[in-house]
């Protein structure tokens, strides 16, 4: 069977797009999407996609009026939640890690959950670069 490689793209109704897009940029390192072809956008590290539904009736992504969750990959846990704190932007992590590691979660300026997974037993030299 021909299986998808990974994920393309994600895309999502905003009210104000621009200021999201700055957001997800200025916040999380998320680059935007170039504004012509043969530039090459945001390339994230390889590593593990974890592909989900969850029940209609989930209060996981806390907001119930919101149909998805983004959850990014990230090298420090430690690093991003200070850096997340010191703009200003609400952080809750985990008191404990999980076996498959250490989880927080935030909001974007429209309400979107946004979780936060350093998987258990990365390696920090090779994920930050």
């Amino acid at each position: 069977m021909e299986k998808v490689t990974g994920i393309g793209g994600i895309f999502f109704r905003a009210k104000d797009p621009k200021m999201l897009a700055d957001w997800y940029e200025q916040n999380l390192g998320v680059g935007k999407t170039p504004d012509e072809y043969g530039v090459v956008g945001w390339r994230p590290n390889g590593g593990t996609t974890v592909f989900q539904p969850f029940d209609d009736d989930t209060d996981y992504f806390k907001n119930p009026e919101k149909q998805f969750m983004l959850n990014f990959r990230v090298a420090n846990m430690d690093k991003m939640v200070e850096q997340l704190r010191k703009a200003g932007i609400d952080v809750t992590v985990q008191p404990e890690p999980e076996p498959n590691g250490r989880f927080a979660q935030l909001f974007d300026p429209e309400g979107n959950c946004i979780e936060l997974w350093e998987p258990a037993g990365i390696d920090r030299e090779t994920e930050e670069k």
